[in-house]
């Protein structure tokens, strides 16, 4: 709400009624049919990108490396469904999938093995690994992978039973943001009833006991940035076999970075990362029409995005600070 109201401001600058601006914004983004299957379409790798984050988050990691988790899954799923030929869609779409969260899995497995063996930083290696996936997917398709005769590198079209289906007629709403919720209620039980999610979060909260609980510390980080890189992979997996049906070079617009404002955002709850990432995705679907309709920059949209990161680092410290006066007062009382 902070960040809508000072995002309200700017586009009082600029000379726009702000209730028009973010009526046509949401409007057109969430009660347009093909507005909201824009919508879908951009939540769906916002809402699996940003359960990668959440379960690192879990364990107390900070996976910063979901922008390039999701270059590696687009290229893993991009090489199924380029090599394999002849296999029925049942058998071709799930090994098309296999292969994005492989790929995404191990460029999470490298931060996880650094920081749970050697002790280095997850933040600087996930950081880093994002501009080695770009770069390394951009001199796949501009080489090994082109397009003969493409005036700009992208790969072949993937096979066509390695596509997903669209679920909403005359759009581009593919099946990829049934996925990101499957993967949600799934993550939700292993949180909530299983053996793996209380493992998950005692490593989060508290490693040292962990360890005399008999838990393998070392052994849960790399699982979680596996898992976590597998899920931001599955985004990207989206993107080639959903949206694009091939690999383009830069093929996010920093969906990586977005989810980490949504984990963040959401407190660690899983409803909460579903319905940031809707609210993420209406506001990059509803931006183009509120730059044509209302005569509002995009960049405003990019403005609220970035405040609503600062609002929650603020929001954070804040509560850090009344949670120790609150322990102060209670210990003189």
């Amino acid at each position: 709400m902070a960040a809508l109201l000072v995002g309200a401001g700017l586009i009082a600058i600029a000379g726009v009624s702000p209730l028009k601006a973010y009526s046509v914004l949401f409007s057109e983004a969430l009660a347009n049919y093909y507005g909201f299957g824009n919508t879908l379409t951009k939540t769906a790798p916002l809402l699996l990108t940003s359960l990668g984050v959440l379960v690192a988050l879990k364990a107390g990691q900070f996976n910063i490396g979901g922008e390039g988790q999701i270059y590696m899954g687009g290229l893993g799923s991009a090489v199924v469904g380029l090599y394999l030929h002849g296999l029925p869609s049942l058998i071709h779409i799930p090994l098309a999938l296999l292969g994005g969260f492989l790929f995404g899995g191990l460029w999470g497995l490298i931060p996880g093995y650094l920081k749970a063996i050697r002790g280095v930083n997850e933040v600087i290696t996930t950081l880093l690994l994002n501009y080695i996936a770009q770069n390394l997917v951009s001199y796949i398709v501009s080489n090994p992978l082109k397009e003969p005769g493409a005036p700009t590198p992208f790969s072949p079209l993937i096979d066509p039973a390695a596509q997903l289906p669209i679920i909403l007629p005359q759009t581009q709403t593919h099946a990829g943001i049934i996925l990101g919720l499957v993967a949600t209620v799934i993550l939700w039980v292993v949180f909530a009833h299983t053996p793996l999610g209380y493992q998950i979060e005692t490593v989060g909260q508290n490693p040292i006991a962990a360890r005399y609980a008999g838990i393998s510390v070392e052994r849960t980080i790399m699982l979680v940035m596996v898992l976590a890189g597998g899920l931001a992979g599955w985004a990207g997996s989206g993107e080639v076999m959903g949206l694009k049906y091939r690999l383009f070079e830069n093929f996010s617009p920093g969906y990586g970075f977005d989810a980490i404002a949504i984990a963040f955002l959401s407190r660690g709850n899983l409803a909460g990362v579903a319905l940031t990432s809707l609210f993420f995705g209406a506001l990059r679907s509803g931006a183009n029409v509120m730059q044509r309709s209302a005569n509002v920059p995009v960049t405003v949209v990019y403005a609220i995005q970035g405040l609503t990161v600062l609002f929650i680092a603020v929001s954070l410290v804040l509560e850090r600070k009344v949670g120790v006066r609150s322990q102060e007062s209670g210990a003189r009382s």
